[in-house]
Order: C-alpha cells, then structure tokens, then sequence
C-alpha cells in the first residue's frame, strides 16, 4: 500500500496462532490511509476519531481529515448526506491526511459511489451488503448493483454484512432492532483495529464513560466491536492483517489533538502566562462552537465563557471585558467576521488587546459551513471602515494552533491591539499528535497594568505611549485617578480627549499603521536543502502540509524546490522581500483565488503567480508536485531558449 508522500513498505511476517487456529500472516507496512464512510447517522465521525485515538495511543504519526454535511441529519442514503473520516497513519513523519485511500469502508451504496472515484486501483474495498437494496441503489443512480457486475473488479473487495453480523452478535442484549443496528459502526471499527492491530482497551473504556448512564448500551456496543475484531480474526475473506510500528518522534510525552482543540488549551495558557483572567465572548457557529464548547469545560482555570445573543454582542462583551482587564477573545467564522467588523474597528481606536479567532469556511454568506477554504485574508486586512490596521497570525498544522494562540496573545497584549487569529475547517477538525510542552519553556505574557498618573503635573494620559511599541497604557477601569474617556470618536493624541482636528486625525492614522508596522516578527524561514533551488513555494495556513508533502515528492525525484511558509501575515517578516527577490519563480497555492498573491505582487513587485482551489477540501501533494514540476521545466525551457 502507498502513502501519499512515497511508497509503503511492505513484508509479511507470520503471528503465532491463536485459539489453536492457523496463524494468518501479518505484513508490514510504513503507512496506510483509511477512509471511513457512510450516512451521517452511521457515527463515521465516532469511528474515525476512535481508529485514531488509538492509532495515537500506538505511537503512529497521523493526519485526519474529517468530511461531513452541514445539515444536521441529512437525507439518508444519499449522496449529499455521505460522511466521511480519513486518516493517514505511519511509522515516520507525514504531513497531509493523504492523496487517496489505500481502504474504504463504505456503508452504502452512497458512501461506495460518493468516494470511489479516489480510489486507486488495487485499493481494499469493504462494504456493508446489507445497505445494497434494490431500493438503495436507485437512490444514488446505479442501475445495476456494483458488487455483482464486476465494476469493482481492480479492487480488493470484501463483502461484509456488517447489519446482520452486528444484529447476529447482539441478539441476547435485549435492545431493540433498530438501536442494535446503530453498533455497526463498532464492529466495523473492531475489524479494522484487527486490521491494523490498533489497540482495543482505550475503546471499550470510552464506551463505558460515553454511555456510563445507559449500561446496556455500552456493553452492545462493546459487543459489537470484539465481533468485528473476532469477524477479522477467523474469517477467511481477511487472509492478511497489516502492522505498521510506532513512529521515530523526538522524546516527549504526545497527545493526539484537533486545531480547535489545541487553539482552546493555547488561549488557556496565554492567560496563565499573561496573569490575567479569559474571558469568551462568542456565538455558535461552524467550525469556531467546539472552542466554545471546551473553554466553557475550564472554569478551575478562571476561564469565563459567554454565549451572547449573535455575534456582535459576542465581540462587544470581549472588548468589554479587554477594557476591564481580562484578557478579551471572540471566536468566529466568516460571516461572523463580517458582523463583528465595526467592533474590531472601535477595538482598533480604543487600542486595547483583543483576540479574534476567525476558523475559515466556505463562503461567500452561508457557503459551505462544513467544508474548508482560506478566503478571509483580505477580509481580516481590510474589511473594516477607515484605516484599521490588525496583525494577523495564521497557524500550519492543528498541533501549530496551540502556539499560535500565544503568539497572537503576545502581540495583543504588547502593541495594544486587536489580532486576528486565522486558522480552517481543516485545522479546526483535523488532529495529529501534539508534543505537550514543558510550562517553563512558554514564553512569558506578564502584562504590568498602568497603576499611578503618567504626567508630571500628575493627570493620567491614556495615550501617553511606549516609544518602543507606540502601545498605550492599560488602565483597569476604577484605579484612582486614572479614569478617561473611551469611544469611537477619534481621540486627541496622548489626552485621549475627542478631536476633530485634521492634523491630529492624520497624525493617529499613521500612528496606529506604524504600531502595527513595528511589530516584531521572526524572519521568514526558507527550506532549500540544496541551495540551488530557482523556484520558491509560499504558502499560508493550511496549505503547509500538502505544499511540504509535494515538496519532498519533487526533491525525492531529483528536483530543486524551495519552500517557505508564512505564519504572520500583517506584519510580513522583514526579510520577506529579499526572500521572494531571491528566485526566479514564486508559486503560492491557496484555497482562495489569490489573496495572498494579490498582497505580494502589491507590496513587493514581484510575479508572485497563483495556483488556487476553493472546492471545500484541502489541496493533494500529486497535484501541486505537478504544478511544481511545470514551474521547474517553464524555467528550463526558458533557458534553453
């Protein structure tokens, strides 16, 4: 089987027998990519994060890609209700969720028509034959049944009657039918831990705490999912399992984590690192709720959560709470950011720290709320009256949202500003293993809040600034004669008192750019192992992992690449400009239509040249090995000219 960065190893290798059958032989590999697949209603999500819970636990590097409807309960059957979950698991480091899936497991015929065409050939099919009525085909559009009319005949396929065995394994469980068909997602979770020898205890301990209330059906449910593993065990359709080892990670103590999820345990520890209380102002909305939902979990770590009305009660709160001293967050999508734009603004003209997480989807307006795309950019940079200029950061990888988190913080809480915190659907949901730092090495966020007046005379001047940083004081509302004024009417330089005065206005204008202009950021990092590389790969976000992935594709091939990525959008790292002056060709994909080309090309001059995609799924490393590729050959073409 081959992964989506080079090819598998593989070898078989003979277990000893178990309850005096013949042993099955194991083969090795160093990766594999599963896909889970059926209706919304199938637990496919459940399924996956489980696989990769224990694939985590095992020591296996991993990427997942997560890939469901946005309505709650689509239609089932259909295949605009199919739900999927993809994970790519190996014994050394990898970067993408993987280009296609060396397995399917697809629930029904939607699931089976809604993935094949990702499927290369030679690829394990298993399906749920129970699903394939005459009823059920002709809902997706076969005419006739596809595992009988050798139409699948370059895959392996496995026909399972994963209903019936399940319904079989539970009959003395007394549940009803129909909550009996619901553990056949277990039991094919249980044929796959056997698969791939995924350890078994960390599930049967989630079902008993998941269904600690109802018994019955956590054991059914574990019932299931040792005779799926049993199914794999004695079944002569299996005649082969699948090892691959622990991956070679630096020393540490892991975790598997999800962006948000690291994003959320992040804004924990800039509040403990900074002192200072945080506080949540935030509206549900996919893919930002699930931060939401786990900070409102950490009340023992002073974290206050407020579920506003919509969202522009959701940012004012935040910014209430920055004005009061705590440290102020909204989290958001797209739409919301639109809504949340005139307070960002005021944010801008109060100058007080504020964090607003923005988790890309979709768009434009209701678009695509499930799916992924990185279409905010000059939404965050420029969608907003007036000059508002924001910092902006963007985290990589969902392990990378945890440290973005800080550095999104540190930038607030120094210059006096609010900051965009760009991440995806994709990080957002996506999960790989996250080495759990050591507190110590956390940077430190202490924040000295301005106690006695700033003038001689002894008044208080709340936009006295810092010449280092041009931040302004930080008052905590009710400390003895600090008290000022604040508003969205601009203010006197340095008194903070209401001016309409023109030279002033121009003069808080370019201060407020130049504060933001002056934020330190690292240098930008390049990887050109060779040296002599004339095309560079810029990208940003998200896009890391595939351009990383079709990077090390086209090096492995003989190629010279370069490849630098970008985690501060606003300010650019001050070497940005050299760097992209540097090479003959500059690619940079984005799930967009060139936004980040677009800021480039304005402000460097150079040919920075787009390759985009916004189809609501992340780009393949095949793809953009291609496109590197033709750059490479265009430049040599070019010379030979």
């Amino acid at each position: 089987m081959d992964g989506s960065d080079g090819e598998g190893r593989s070898g078989p290798v003979s277990p000893p027998g178990r309850h005096g059958r013949p042993a099955k032989p194991i083969r090795r590999l160093d990766r594999v990519i599963i896909r889970f697949a059926g209706d919304s209603g199938d637990g496919m999500q459940l399924t996956g994060d489980r696989f990769t819970s224990e694939t985590a636990s095992f020591g296996n590097d991993l990427s997942t890609l997560p890939n469901f409807p946005a309505e709650i309960r689509a239609p089932a059957g259909t295949l605009p209700g199919v739900s999927s979950f993809q994970l790519h698991f190996a014994d050394h480091d990898i970067l993408t969720p993987g280009d296609a899936p060396n397995v399917l497991v697809a629930m029904n015929p939607a699931a089976l028509k809604a993935n094949l065409p990702d499927l290369p050939r030679g690829a394990e099919i298993i399906v749920n034959t129970d699903e394939f009525t005459k009823r059920a085909l002709a809902k997706v559009g076969y005419a006739a049944d596809p595992l009988g009319d050798g139409s699948l005949e370059a895959y392996h396929l496995h026909k399972v009657p994963l209903t019936t065995l399940t319904l079989e394994a539970l009959k003395d469980s007394g549940l009803a039918r129909k909550d009996a068909e619901r553990a056949k997602n277990m039991f094919a979770l249980g044929l796959l831990s056997w698969m791939y020898h995924r350890p078994t205890h960390g599930t049967e301990t989630f079902l008993r705490q998941k269904f600690a209330k109802k018994p019955d059906i956590a054991e059914a449910n574990i019932a299931a999912f040792r005779a799926g593993w049993n199914f794999g065990e004695t079944t002569e359709d299996f005649a082969v399992s699948y090892e691959i080892s622990p991956a070679s990670l630096p020393p540490g103590t892991y975790r598997n984590i999800s962006g948000n999820l690291a994003l959320s345990y992040g804004l924990i520890a800039a509040a403990e690192r900074s002192g200072l209380p945080l506080f949540l102002g935030s509206y549900p909305i996919t893919p930002a709720s699930d931060i939401l939902h786990e900070l409102s979990k950490h009340k023992n770590f002073g974290v206050r959560t407020f579920q506003a009305e919509d969202e522009i009660a959701g940012i004012g709160a935040a910014l209430g709470a920055a004005f009061g001293g705590a440290l102020g967050v909204t989290t958001t999508s797209g739409p919301g950011v639109a809504l949340k734009s005139e307070t960002i603004g005021l944010a801008v003209s109060l100058e007080l720290p504020l964090l607003v997480v923005d988790i890309q989807r979709g768009g434009p307006s209701t678009g695509l709320p499930t799916k992924t795309e990185q279409a905010d950019l000059l939404q965050a940079m420029f969608g907003r009256n007036g000059e508002a200029p924001v910092p902006i950061v963007a985290p990589a990888t969902p392990a990378e949202c945890f440290t973005a988190a800080l550095e999104a913080a540190r930038i607030a809480l120094t210059y006096r500003t609010p900051v965009f915190l760009l991440s995806d659907g994709y990080l957002a949901n996506g999960s790989e293993p996250w080495k759990i730092p050591d507190v110590e090495e956390l940077p430190d966020l202490t924040v000295e809040f301005t106690t006695e007046p700033n003038r001689p005379d002894g008044t208080f001047w709340p936009y006295l600034r810092d010449p280092a940083t041009l931040a302004r004081p930080w008052a905590v509302p009710g400390t003895p004669g600090l008290e000022h004024r604040i508003g969205g009417i601009e203010k006197q330089d340095g008194t903070g008192n209401i001016s309409y005065d023109p030279a002033n206005h121009d003069f808080m204008v370019r201060t407020r750019q130049a504060k933001v202009d002056g934020i330190t950021v690292p240098d930008l990092v390049v990887d050109d192992p060779g040296g002599n590389a004339r095309v560079l790969v810029l990208g940003w976000g998200s896009t890391y992992g595939p351009i990383a992935a079709a990077a090390r594709r086209v090096r492995a091939d003989g190629g010279a690449v370069a490849q630098a990525h970008l985690r501060n959008l606003n300010p650019f790292p001050a070497n940005l400009g050299a760097v992209l002056r540097g090479y003959d060709k500059v690619i940079v994909p984005e799930m967009n239509l060139g936004q980040l080309a677009l800021l480039l090309r304005a402000k460097y001059l150079v040919d920075a040249q787009s390759y985009n995609q916004v189809r609501g799924l992340p780009f393949k490393a095949a793809q953009l090995a291609d496109v590197l590729w033709a750059a490479i050959g265009n430049l040599d073409e070019e010379d030979n000219r």
